[in-house]
């Protein structure tokens, strides 16, 4: 007995999407508080799996914030992050890069292999993947912010990137950067993935989180906004709806776009099955981004 008068009509809904996206690079950018949690990072590792089976080229970017942390406590030393971005003097870059290339990235890269994916672990720094120079101290929330050892992107090379691609391989990016000085940055992951997104001339760049997605009010989550242009992405920042972390990942967003990238996604990492529904559905999971309204609709 069939279970819908057209029990197929899904396979043929998914089938449109994936015929769309195959051969279209997606960048995801994983937060480091789902690789924390077990079940998470197992349940995200088998939808990318999926994904990739639908030959949609993967890079992978991930943080490790919980993780960097961590090891800071352990060490007895302080963490402080302004605008949702941490700053890092020279014994914190040195735990961050423990934490970043060590800890986070092999529960990820093993979950990821567990889950059938050929996951190769790198940083920024390999071949030259990703420039960057130090900060200069500036003004946040009102207050002058030396970021120390954390540096801001100056320029891609995506070839590294590429050749794991067009070998069949996944790509897993940690956040550190190296400067043309030989010096060593911890980078925003957002700002990363973002870069690596215009570069590779990416479909997609999707933000794996914790919550919904982006939120009209940050303490509700029904308040979910499931499409928006940048210019009511300027509108929700003004209103002060946006905060911590969220921050850079709308900087990201605008960087992506303005660059070239087709859209950008947050969804929630939590729970079954979101970024599939994200990619497959026309209702999706989360926010939806894109440059100006009418240059594409939910998808």
């Amino acid at each position: 007995m069939p279970f819908a008068p057209d029990p197929f009509s899904t396979v043929r809904s998914v089938a449109r999407h994936v015929r769309r996206f195959r051969g279209k690079t997606f960048v995801v950018k994983i937060g480091g508080e789902l690789i924390d949690d077990a079940e998470c990072r197992a349940s995200v590792s088998e939808q990318l799996s999926l994904l990739w089976s639908f030959s949609i080229p993967i890079v992978i970017v991930h943080g490790g914030g919980g993780a960097v942390d961590a090891l800071c406590d352990s060490l007895g030393l302080a963490t402080e992050k302004v605008a949702g971005r941490r700053v890092t003097p020279p014994e914190v870059l040195r735990a961050a890069g423990m934490a970043l290339k060590g800890d986070a990235q092999v529960r990820l890269v093993s979950s990821l292999l567990s889950a059938g994916l050929p996951a190769v672990g790198l940083t920024g720094q390999d071949a030259g993947l990703v420039t960057a120079a130090r900060r200069p101290p500036v003004v946040m929330d009102g207050r002058l912010v030396d970021y120390g050892e954390v540096g801001d992107i100056t320029a891609v090379d995506p070839t590294l990137v590429t050749r794991l691609i067009e070998g069949g391989f996944v790509p897993v990016v940690a956040p550190l950067t190296g400067g043309a000085d030989g010096a060593v940055y911890n980078t925003n992951a957002d700002s990363v993935a973002a870069s690596l997104a215009v570069a590779l001339g990416a479909e997609k760049l999707l933000f794996l989180v914790r919550v919904p997605g982006l939120l009209q009010d940050r303490d509700n989550p029904a308040s979910l906004v499931p499409f928006a242009d940048l210019a009511a992405v300027d509108q929700l920042v003004a209103s002060g709806a946006v905060s911590g972390g969220m921050r850079p990942k709308l900087d990201a967003a605008r960087l992506a776009l303005e660059g070239g990238v087709t859209s950008v996604h947050l969804v929630s990492g939590v729970g079954a099955d979101n970024l599939l529904v994200e990619v497959f559905t026309n209702e999706g999971a989360g926010t939806m981004l894109v440059r100006q309204a009418d240059r594409g609709a939910p998808a």
